[in-house]
């Protein structure tokens, strides 16, 4: 797929001081994307360097907040949803996720967005964690819209920052002997974070993607083991 390669957008981006986000900004402007960059709050992002860039701005928005719908929002080629509430001090995070992307599509609509691109998680299996039910309840928020959505699911993320791979790697670097759980021989197939930024690249404003909806991974299937 050849992207919007050679076309410069106006680009939504959530999610954008966040591990995803804050690495695809740099692709979209070098790309010659204009960026809306959405935050909870202004002080929490950065005022130096690609964040500068006059191709750059920010949008302090709260998804778990009903959104405002100002007529001034000017009209958007395409939004990233790179929004998840596993960090939020609460075991309801699934509530959560579902008011952030009720507001968001609410949003989006209002502003004429013409594509949705959601990086969501690979679902496998007929008994779901949590985790990946709400991703999975996220998705079809997005889909109930009038917007045609791109969806792109992935496993766990190898990359510095990462919190799944973070995780794994705390656990092998403190932790020489470990009672392990039977989670770790099920099988997971990761992908590198250069990989997930390509695919989130290539598929904006790639047409043949609307409405689609795509496991992607690296080559190789392991254990977490």
């Amino acid at each position: 797929a050849a992207g919007a390669e050679g076309r410069s957008m106006r680009v939504l981006l959530t999610g954008a001081n966040g591990y995803i986000g804050k690495r695809l900004l740099p692709h979209l402007v070098e790309a010659g994307h204009e960026v809306g960059c959405c935050v909870r709050g202004r002080r929490r992002f950065p005022s130096e360097g690609i964040y500068a860039h006059p191709s750059v701005s920010v949008l302090e928005i709260d998804f778990l907040r009903e959104p405002v719908l100002d007529e001034r929002l000017p009209r958007l080629d395409a939004a990233y949803y790179l929004i998840h509430s596993m960090s939020e001090p609460t075991d309801d995070f699934g509530a959560l996720e579902e008011a952030s992307a009720k507001h968001f599509l609410k949003l989006a609509e209002h502003a004429g967005v013409g594509q949705i691109l959601y990086l969501g998680g690979i679902v496998n299996e007929t008994r779901l964690s949590r985790h990946l039910l709400s991703r999975r309840n996220v998705d079809a928020i997005l889909r109930s819209g009038s917007i045609p959505v791109t969806t792109l699911k992935a496993g766990i993320v190898v990359g510095s920052g990462s919190s799944s791979f973070e995780i794994i790697r705390d656990l092998v670097e403190k932790l020489p002997i470990m009672v392990t759980p039977r989670w770790l021989n099920t099988r997971i197939q990761p992908i590198a974070i250069r990989d997930v930024l390509a695919f989130l690249l290539r598929c904006l404003g790639e047409t043949s993607t609307y409405g689609g909806s795509y496991d992607i991974a690296g080559t190789d299937i392991l254990t977490y083991k």
